[in-house]
């Protein structure tokens, strides 16, 4: 199994983190992931729904945006019409 160094460093940082402030790794990595979110939703709009989990283990990264399926689409930042998501 390959792991990019990224991510190594990324448990790395999240772990000394932890040991420094005394709390659960767990938490600063839900802190990371929630800092990640919102450096995203200013990239791409507040109005984006999207989602940021990092694996506690392997350190990979998921960004996700979440889209509402719909059969008529009014939004197109926050919607997607079933026959396209369908093709997803």
């Amino acid at each position: 199994m390959v792991v990019s160094a990224n991510r190594l460093e990324l448990l790395q940082i999240a772990d000394a983190v932890a040991r420094e402030k005394s709390i659960d790794k767990s938490i600063v990595i839900a802190a990371m992931a929630d800092a990640i979110q919102k450096a995203a939703r200013s990239r791409y709009g507040q109005e984006t729904n999207i989602r940021a989990d990092i694996n506690p283990n392997t350190g990979e990264m998921k960004l996700q945006r979440l889209m509402e399926v719909v059969e008529k689409v009014d939004d197109y930042a926050t919607q997607i019409a079933i026959s396209s998501a369908r093709e997803r």
